[in-house]
């Protein structure tokens, strides 16, 4: 059954994408025809506990060089664009939080929040002058109500840096594409998503890397 809305946008327009029919966890995946999302129904997402084993394997050591360098993609872009002594939250910061300290060795100050491991929703009542989610968008079940809270929380030209590698708009692609394989990856943006995205909030976005989108609110 399609689902009666977009997860992002809210429009009916919906469509079936994809059928997986080999043994993958998702077996439908269908596009938004309004933001060009594609997503994965409730039907074949993970429960919290499946999510939570599939995390615990993840090795994110803030010690790692290995994965400094892989944070580096969005820490050195958008470190660039930041005032000095800057106030940002990283959002979905995981079992090693490495990217607020990363930040924080330049100076600027630092809250983290994650549903598994920092859930600590306080963080919602502040403002922030750039907020950052590095491989969390993918993860998102209600991607609409999430984003539109952080940005509620992001100051007037502040920053809202995103890690996540874009889908293309093709069925080939998209079936053998290995992101979406993780069972907790449900959530797949094209460029044009991003670009929506920009629209409905009145931002300006640049995809300075591959995998790499940063939206600035408008002052």
């Amino acid at each position: 059954m399609i689902p009666e809305s977009c997860i992002l946008c809210d429009s009916s327009n919906v469509k079936h994408f994809y059928e997986d029919t080999s043994e993958h966890y998702a077996s439908d995946y269908y596009q938004c025809e309004n933001c060009q999302l594609i997503f994965a129904p409730s039907k074949d997402r993970p429960d919290r506990n499946e999510e939570f084993a599939r995390y615990e394997t993840h090795e994110n050591d803030p010690e790692d060089e290995g994965y400094r360098n892989f944070l580096s993609q969005l820490f050195d872009p958008l470190n660039d664009l930041l005032e000095p002594e800057s106030k940002g939250l990283d959002f979905g910061s995981g079992p090693g939080p490495t990217l607020n300290l990363m930040f924080e060795e330049e100076g600027h100050k630092m809250r983290i929040y994650d549903s598994f491991y920092d859930d600590d929703n306080s963080v919602f009542e502040e403002t922030y002058d750039f907020i950052t989610a590095t491989e969390v968008v993918e993860h998102l079940f209600n991607p609409g109500k999430e984003l539109d809270r952080l940005w509620g929380c992001l100051r007037p030209g502040g920053y809202f840096g995103i890690m996540t590698k874009i889908a293309e708009d093709d069925v080939n692609f998209f079936a053998d594409w290995h992101y979406r394989l993780d069972i907790t990856h449900v959530t797949f943006y094209t460029k044009d998503t991003f670009y929506w995205l920009a629209n409905h909030w009145n931002a300006s976005v640049a995809f300075p890397a591959d995998r790499v989108i940063i939206l600035q609110k408008p002052e």
